[in-house]
């Protein structure tokens, strides 16, 4: 495996590994536990400063997208990319929970990890607000 992971000790093909049980669950019953597990993702994602302050921004901006949005398309797009943003910094989270869990200690890769989760971020509402300043610009001063 190499020096390059997060583990202070050796890892080897025999590490046990704590295994999900294993679901039996089918059709909408298999429908109504994954809801669950998604409601319980955004409600933890809720605690999270950064991903509060851009749903309350989302509560404002998805409205505003029909009247900004031209036509269906537009309108697709900008509510999209405010979405995008808060899947994103989801995602963000996730990386810095497990980063977390794997090792509290500085590491390399697990700095690397959280910074790449961090600049997808960015990218995702630096794409969002070209977006939507060009949408602005286009309905109101063409």
């Amino acid at each position: 495996m190499g020096d390059n992971h997060l583990f202070n000790g050796p890892m080897t093909d025999h590490t046990p590994q704590a295994e999900s049980p294993p679901t039996k669950q089918r059709g909408l019953r298999r429908i109504w536990h994954a809801l669950g597990y998604s409601l319980q993702g955004l409600k933890a994602g809720w605690l999270e400063p950064a991903f509060r302050q851009e749903a309350l921004a989302a509560s404002v901006l998805l409205p505003l997208s029909l009247f900004v949005g031209q036509d269906w398309v537009e309108t697709a797009l900008l509510s999209g990319s405010v979405l995008l943003v808060l899947i994103v910094e989801l995602l963000n989270t996730g990386i810095e929970s497990i980063t977390d869990r794997v090792s509290s200690e500085w590491h390399a890769l697990s700095k690397r990890a959280k910074d790449m989760g961090s600049a997808a971020v960015l990218l995702s509402l630096l794409f969002c607000t070209g977006l939507w300043l060009t949408a602005i610009l286009n309905r109101f001063l063409a």
